[in-house]
């Protein structure tokens, strides 16, 4: 690159790292909301809250990369042009091409980069995050309890808490455990304390009941105690026993399944889609940055600024998002819609390149190939 196309870099390479620590804190706003309540409710330590926010960075930062360089080139290149610089540039003889090699370039280093998030470090993360949030509900379960109504802890598994207060006791607490069919428990009682152990959670009630139905001789058997403890390692045989989704699999998972997901046809077109979503998706960054080139270095410059042109391209780029989306939705479902996850960046990408070559053709005039880059 020369000096003005290394000029241009610089500045599209401020304007991304800005603009994806922009969209990063606004999601991590959002996602921290959803984990917020696992301090919050004094359970789970800080720690915990900080490492799964840690966590959920690269479970979206494939997606916001993308949609950061298109922000970075928009910004960039209009505010060029509103201070007349890439007047000046064209009148030094730099092309279109010219002028978009370094954002190109920029784009196929996001490419690699988002790549790698997808390949590797996007399914490990995610693995990890749901792995966490089950082991914190096995853990510090009690935060999972809603004051004033039936929580379903478990499978068949119900405790209701009339209200915690600032020692995290639980007062009125009523444990329906229905586990063994023929023999459904209930359990009252005045105060409960949840503890944690090498063995697991366990709910120890005072001052309190436990009735047993035999359904068989629908005979009631009731227990008066003044401390009774209830085993809760339903819950972490639950978390065991789950069956991880396609976003948690490994890339070698997908390449190769095992032969039990191979015999089930909806997981294997869960790990179709899955595997070519993680292949195609990094190609909207190039889509993306062409789109964006094409519509701000075609035609004549404006000093005024390119409103109209800017929400052109932001509109296209919403609409081939909206499209990704909505198709890596339905190849799950039809995986003959599969080769349409490639087929639609470049739909983005040749026209937008077409309309670049078309401008250079009509602004160069004879003999001025190399001046114009």
């Amino acid at each position: 690159m020369n000096r003005l196309q290394r000029y241009l870099f610089r500045n599209l390479l401020i304007a991304l790292l800005y603009s994806t620590a922009g969209l990063t804190l606004t999601i991590w706003l959002s996602q921290s909301l959803r984990l917020i309540e696992m301090v919050v409710e004094a359970g789970a330590p800080m720690r915990v809250f900080l490492w799964l926010l840690v966590l959920t960075v690269p479970t979206f930062l494939g997606i916001v990369l993308p949609l950061a360089l298109v922000g970075a080139v928009l910004f960039t290149y209009n505010r060029l042009a509103t201070d007349s610089e890439l007047v000046v540039m064209r009148a030094a003889g730099i092309g279109p091409f010219a002028l978009a090699a370094p954002a190109m370039l920029l784009a196929s280093g996001v490419t690699v980069v988002v790549y790698v998030l997808n390949l590797w470090l996007t399914p490990a993360a995610h693995q990890e995050l749901v792995h966490m949030e089950y082991a914190v509900r096995s853990d510090y379960s009690q935060l999972f309890l809603r004051e004033g109504v039936f929580n379903e802890v478990g499978d068949r598994f119900s405790v209701f808490v009339r209200e915690r207060d600032s020692e995290a006791n639980l007062h009125n607490v009523i444990i329906h455990d229905g586990r063994v069919l023929e023999k459904p428990v209930t359990i009252m009682g005045e105060r409960a304390v949840m503890l944690t152990g090498a063995e697991g959670a366990r709910f120890v009630i005072f001052n309190g009941n436990r009735q047993e139905l035999d359904r068989k001789t629908n005979r009631l058997s009731q227990l008066f105690f003044e401390r009774y403890a209830v085993d809760l390692k339903v819950l972490s045989s639950a978390s065991g026993e789950r069956y991880p989704d396609a976003r948690e699999r490994s890339t070698d998972e997908l390449l190769h399944p095992s032969p039990q997901m191979a015999s089930d046809p909806k997981m294997m077109r869960d790990l179709l889609a899955e595997l070519h979503h993680r292949l195609s998706s990094p190609l909207l960054a190039l889509a993306y940055t062409m789109v964006a080139l094409a519509c701000l270095l075609s035609g004549e410059f404006n000093r005024r600024g390119q409103s109209v042109r800017v929400t052109t391209a932001v509109l296209v780029v919403m609409t081939i998002q909206a499209a990704v989306l909505g198709l890596s939705s339905l190849a799950a479902k039809v995986s003959a819609l599969v080769p349409l996850m490639y087929v639609l960046p470049l739909v983005a990408l040749v026209p937008a390149a077409w309309v670049l070559s078309r401008n250079l053709r009509r602004r160069v005039p004879p003999g001025g190939e190399a001046a114009a880059g």
